[in-house]
């Protein structure tokens, strides 16, 4: 076996010993920095379509929601929106307020009623078909199942991308007790979490920091 050869077999042993004894000695830390290591950063948009053009997020929900989830789809895409903004380049997102405001005033049927309405290229639409907050009377944990589309206004209402997401669930691994948080903050957190879920179809992003946050709730932190 060449030197390089030796070196690089020598290099990925260190590594699987570094990860195998951070599993074994519970260490958040060492657990997390070996899977970034290991799984290295920087996953690719899948769509790319937003780049430079003009749209608005429109979350609608598709059955009746329970009185404490009523806001939920509006929440939903405000924080959407705030992260499209923030990270797909050169993008314009309508504000929502003013997305809010015309559906609040308008009769609509499709996505596309509303991006011609306010002049959008595209439409971010999520159609969300469940959303609840609790796993029992005195525990947390968040199920949503929904699906997004993005309409391209200037070519008809034609979908030009779509994925379901089903069964989600936050934390993915295990449930919170209710006296531990407010539900108010937990809702806020979960709503980050599905917007975070969303937003990734459209933006580049790290998957360490996922390893990080599974191996923070495994540990109780």
């Amino acid at each position: 076996m060449s030197r390089e050869k030796w070196a690089f077999c020598l290099k990925w042993a260190g590594l699987c010993v570094g990860l195998l004894w951070a599993i074994s000695a519970g260490c958040v830390g060492a657990l997390t920095t070996a899977a970034y290591l290991l799984q290295g950063t920087d996953v690719p948009a899948e769509f790319t379509g937003l780049k430079g053009k003009k749209v608005a997020v429109v979350c609608q929900p598709m059955v009746a929601m329970q009185v404490r989830s009523s806001t939920a789809a509006r929440d939903l895409a405000r924080q959407l929106s705030v992260l499209l903004q923030q990270n797909v380049a050169r993008i314009q997102v309508i504000s929502s307020q003013k997305v809010e405001n015309w559906m609040d005033q308008n009769q609509w049927e499709e996505f596309l009623d509303i991006g011609k309405a306010l002049q959008a290229d595209m439409v971010v639409g999520v159609e969300l078909e469940q959303f609840n907050l609790y796993q029992s009377q005195t525990l947390y944990q968040g199920q949503a199942s929904l699906t997004v589309k993005v309409i391209d206004c200037n070519a008809g209402g034609k979908i030009v991308f779509e994925r379901a997401l089903s069964q989600i669930r936050y934390p993915p691994n295990h449930s919170i007790p209710t006296w531990e948080k407010p539900e108010a903050q937990f809702r806020r957190e979960f709503i980050a979490y599905l917007a975070e879920a969303i937003g990734r179809y459209f933006y580049g992003y790290d998957p360490y920091r996922d390893f990080a946050q599974d191996a923070m709730f495994l540990h109780g932190q």
